[in-house]
């Protein structure tokens, strides 16, 4: 206990501030890379001659590329050690990134984005073993605080360097950019992470793969497709994909609850900690995305904005988080997840208020304002619960739970996106003409209803926050049983 409470008030040591930075640049570019596109999908679409809906695979065949590699982040650590799979993970991403720099037509820039998205998916759940391992349980909230800012800055950030870029140079340099920041991750990586342990007897859960992955990327690829050319939940592809994959994903945890080496391990929910750490993030994932995809498009649509500016218009929001995330990680790590994550998801309730108000003269200053509100809700809560997933696990728990908290914020993002973007369609459709009379404040005011329902994901994120631990005592745990296994640790988790 006493070496627990002195690990909380220490400074962080210069080989964790080293490890941090690698994990830094090797996140921020995988997660860049989700949202820098975007802006640049028109000029990809003129340079090659393609269609909207071909061209649309860019981001689409990266996403599924991600849903299909990440369930493999656990296992590729426990086979072959957190470093090795870093380093594979980071050089795929950067060959990647060259070979879509140097595409030649629509079709070799999709094939690319696939390559790029294999690395890239998995680059962010062993980053974030790779970090909970070498923190420990007693630092984790001040180290999740440091790396946490590429989760929030990225999606903010990637329109606006998206952006800057097709406006003053060529779109190759958008993925050429990523090359230079990993060559200096690998090395910085090369120096300070740790050989880990491997394990050659540790089987891959091919079944598990077979039922997950593509389970995950038809789930991700009818989410992504809802909204677009006039597609909802009831058009009879999106409802095909929605139930495959649901029915790849339920064959899954009924084949992961029978077999001694699932690829994820659904046993973690039995730690009452991680349970409703998870369904926090799931929760926050979608209060977080949904407004994210919601804001720029107002400011485009209504406010007849470039996605230059509107990206600009949006870093409020990453500021905000910036100010608070080092600060709320070291709180929670002193007094406890509870202390600090449900105050800011409240704040998110309030900052994203405003926007229920939406009219097509809104001043931009107030719209800040809540932007900046809104950003340190986020970065309040979204480090701290990512810390709190960790506790009480054994340290061989930490690569499986990391999968499974990834898997869990990108499902819980992709969904409030199509619930939006279906929500919004709705408005659009009973606008009429954008030739009409009046036609940009009835679209604002669609905006301004259809954000109520991102208030209501914000208000369910809020409920189970205050189930999370209100301390820190059991910190010490991979310390004390590095090798003991979850199921143990389950029994003995605290209630409060």
């Amino acid at each position: 206990m006493a070496k627990t409470q002195k690990q909380i008030h220490e400074p962080l040591d210069a080989a964790l501030k080293l490890t941090a930075t690698a994990v830094v640049l090797g996140t921020i570019m995988s997660i860049l890379d989700t949202t820098i596109v975007v802006v640049a999908l028109h000029d990809l679409q003129k340079a090659f001659g393609a269609s909207l809906a071909t061209i649309q695979w860019v981001t689409t065949g990266y996403l599924l590329a991600l849903a299909l590699v990440i369930p493999l982040s656990g296992w590729a650590v426990d086979r072959f050690g957190a470093r090795r799979s870093w380093l594979v993970a980071l050089s795929l991403f950067i060959f990647g990134s060259a070979l879509c720099g140097m595409a030649w037509s629509a079709e070799s820039l999709i094939i690319f984005r696939l390559v790029q998205g294999l690395g890239g998916g998995m680059i962010m759940p062993i980053g974030q073993t790779i970090i909970a391992r070498a923190a420990g349980p007693a630092r984790m909230g001040r180290v999740m605080g440091i790396i946490g800012v590429p989760s929030v800055l990225g999606p903010v950030l990637g329109p606006v360097l998206g952006g800057l870029i097709v406006t003053y140079a060529s779109w190759r340099l958008i993925f050429w950019v990523n090359i230079p920041i990993g060559i200096i991750a690998i090395l910085i990586a090369l120096k300070a992470l740790p050989k880990g342990e491997e394990n050659h007897a540790h089987k891959l859960d091919t079944v598990g793969l077979a039922l997950i992955s593509p389970g995950l990327a038809a789930l991700v690829y009818g989410l992504s497709e809802v909204g677009t050319n006039g597609q909802t939940f009831t058009t009879p592809k999106i409802v095909a994909l929605l139930l495959g994959g649901g029915v790849l994903l339920v064959a899954f945890c009924l084949w992961a609850l029978r077999t001694s080496t699932p690829l994820l391990d659904l046993r973690l929910f039995r730690h009452r900690t991680f349970s409703i750490a998870s369904i926090c993030i799931f929760l926050m994932g979608a209060a977080l995305y949904g407004g994210l995809f919601l804001m720029p498009f107002y400011y485009q649509v209504v406010r007849g904005q470039s996605a230059l500016v509107a990206g600009l218009l949006m870093c409020p929001q990453g500021l905000g988080a910036m100010a608070v995330m080092r600060w709320s990680g070291s709180f929670a790590d002193r007094r406890g997840a509870r202390a600090v994550v449900p105050l800011g998801s409240a704040i998110i309730v309030v900052g994203t208020l405003p926007f229920t108000f939406l009219t097509d003269h809104t001043s931009y200053f107030f719209l800040a304002v809540a932007m900046v509100v809104r950003g340190v809700g986020m970065g309040m809560s979204m480090m701290p619960l990512t810390a709190a997933s960790y506790r009480g696990l054994a340290h061989s728990d930490v690569p499986r739970a990391t999968t499974t908290t990834s898997i869990l914020r990108q499902i819980g993002g992709s969904v409030a996106t199509a619930v939006l973007a279906v929500l919004l369609q709705q408005q659009f459709d009973h606008a009429g003409s954008p030739s009409s009379p009046g036609w940009s404040a009835t679209i604002a005011h669609g905006f301004a209803s259809t954000f109520w329902w991102a208030i209501g994901a914000s208000i369910l994120a809020v409920i189970p926050t205050f189930f999370l631990p209100a301390h820190t005592e059991r910190g010490s745990t991979w310390d004390q049983n590095p090798k003991e296994s979850s199921l143990e640790l389950a029994l003995e988790e605290p209630t409060s």
